[in-house]
């Protein structure tokens, strides 16, 4: 894993970690989740592990377009 991957893995996991233990959240075809098991597929780093993080990281650059454009 290169330096970038490990950090935009942690920068998920953190951003994981602040959400509500009871907080549920649907991806795609592949079903609906809790916190915790968004959590342990981004630390196992399995295909939906892989797919959380290209979404939170999507996310956070539409944030920063928004945010450069006012």
């Amino acid at each position: 894993m290169t330096d970038l991957q490990e950090a935009m893995k942690k920068l998920v996991l953190a951003r994981l970690e602040m959400l509500p233990n009871n907080k549920k959240m649907s991806i795609g075809s592949s079903g609906e989740f809790s916190r915790d098991e968004m959590i342990e597929h981004v630390k196992k780093g399995d295909a939906l592990g892989k797919k959380i993080i290209e979404i939170e990281m999507e996310f956070l650059q539409a944030l920063k377009k928004r945010a450069l454009y006012g």
